[in-house]
C-alpha cells in the first residue's frame, strides 16, 4: 500500500520550486501510507562540496551532539556550514576522501547515528507522519532543484521510525536513492551474502536492500539501465522502484507487474506516481498517463549542460 513518485524537470531547470510538486504528488497519496513520509531532492547549490544529512538520534541534547559529529568531520574536511533543524544535522563540507571513511567517523558517536544523505545534490528529509508534517518541520515546498522521488509508508514488517522510512540512500554511494513499493521476497537471502562480504545493514526493511543492490552492479560496471534490468531477475517479490542519481531518475516494475505504476512524460517532464490522482492534481497541463508493462525499466537523464554540471 505504500506510494512513491518521482519527477523530472527536462530543461534542467530549478522553477518551479521542485519541494512544492513533491509535496503536491505526496499528498495526493497520503492515504496509502500514513506511517511517514519522505523526499530525496536533488538541487544545484553551485557549491561544488559534499552535502550531508545526518539523524542525530531520538533524544538527548541533539544540538550538542550536532556539534560533536562537526568537531569530528572537522578532523577530515573543511566544514563550510552546519545546521541542526529537528533531528537532522545538515552539513556542508569539503572532502576528498573516502565517503565510507567518513560516514563511519559520524556514526562511531553513537548507535543511533546515522549518515542519512550524501552527495554534491542529493538531500533526503524523512520522519514519522504525513507529508505536510514533513514540510512544516522541513518547509520542503520551497526546495529549489531539478528531480527527486518520495514515499509514503504503510509499514508491513519493519518498524515504524526515521531509520525504517524512505526514501533510502545507497550507503557510500553519492547522490543514489530509492524509494519501493511492494516485497522483496529474497531479501534475507540477498542480506546474508552482503552481510558476508561486510556490508552493514541500518533496518530491517526490505527495500534498503535496492540500493545496495544497484551500487553492487553499477561498481561491476553496469549503467543504471543495466542495473535496473539484472534486478528484475535477480530481485524476487512483486515491487515497483524508482531510482535516482545525481542527472538520472528511473524506475523498475518486476515480472508480474501487480504493483501499480502510472508514467506521464511531456515535452518539459516527467512524472511517475502509483496512482494516477497524484499527477492530475499536481500537473494542470494536458498529458497522457500510460502504466508500464511488467518487467519495464525506462531511465531519464537532465539535458548535457546540467548533467556536466551534476558530475
Amino acid at each position: 500500500m505504500c506510494g512513491i513518485i518521482g519527477y523530472l524537470n527536462k530543461s534542467g531547470s530549478s522553477s518551479p520550486p521542485l519541494g512544492s510538486i513533491m509535496r503536491s504528488m505526496l499528498q495526493a497519496l497520503g492515504n496509502r501510507g500514513p506511517d511517514s513520509a519522505g523526499v530525496a531532492l536533488y538541487g544545484d547549490t553551485g557549491e561544488g562540496a559534499l552535502i550531508l544529512r545526518v539523524k542525530l538520534g531520538e533524544g538527548g541534547d541533539l544540538r550538542d551532539r550536532g556539534e560533536q559529529i562537526k568537531s569530528r568531520v572537522e578532523r577530515m574536511g573543511k566544514v563550510r556550514g552546519a545546521s541542526v533543524v529537528s533531528e537532522y544535522l545538515r552539513m556542508v563540507v569539503d572532502y576528498e576522501g573516502d565517503l565510507n571513511a567518513l560516514q563511519r567517523e559520524v556514526e562511531a558517536l553513537s548507535p543511533d547515528v546515522e549518515v542519512i544523505s550524501a552527495g554534491l545534490r542529493l538531500e533526503i528529509a524523512k520522519q514519522v507522519g504525513s507529508p505536510d508534517d514533513l514540510d512544516r518541520t522541513y518547509g520542503i515546498s520551497a526546495f529549489r532543484g531539478t528531480h527527486g522521488i518520495g514515499h509514503t509508508r504503510l509499514s508491513t514488517e519493519s518498524r515504524v521510525d526515521l531509520s525504517h522510512s524512505q526514501p533510502f540512500w545507497a550507503h557510500g554511494v553519492p547522490d543514489l536513492a530509492t524509494v519501493h513499493n511492494g516485497h522483496i521476497t529474497n531479501y534475507h537471502k540477498l542480506r546474508r551474502q552482503y552481510e558476508m562480504k561486510g556490508h552493514r545493514f541500518y533496518t530491517e526493511n526490505d527495500s534498503e536492500i535496492i540500493g545496495m543492490y544497484l551500487a553492487g552492479r553499477m561498481a561491476k560496471g553496469d549503467d543504471l539501465e543495466e542495473a535496473l534490468r539484472a534486478s528484475i531477475r535477480d530481485l524476487d517479490g512483486s515491487f515497483s522502484y524508482l531510482v535516482a542519481t545525481a542527472d538520472t531518475i528511473g524506475f523498475a516494475k518486476d515480472s508480474f507487474g501487480l504493483k501499480p505504476l502510472i508514467v506521464a512524460e511531456t515535452d518539459a517532464f516527467v512524472a511517475i506516481a502509483t496512482e494516477e490522482i497524484a499527477l492530475r492534481r499536481t500537473f494542470r497541463t494536458a498529458f497522457e498517463a500510460i502504466e508500464p508493462q511488467p518487467k519495464s525499466v525506462k531511465v531519464w537523464k537532465l539535458p548535457p549542460s546540467k548533467a556536466a554540471k551534476a558530475a
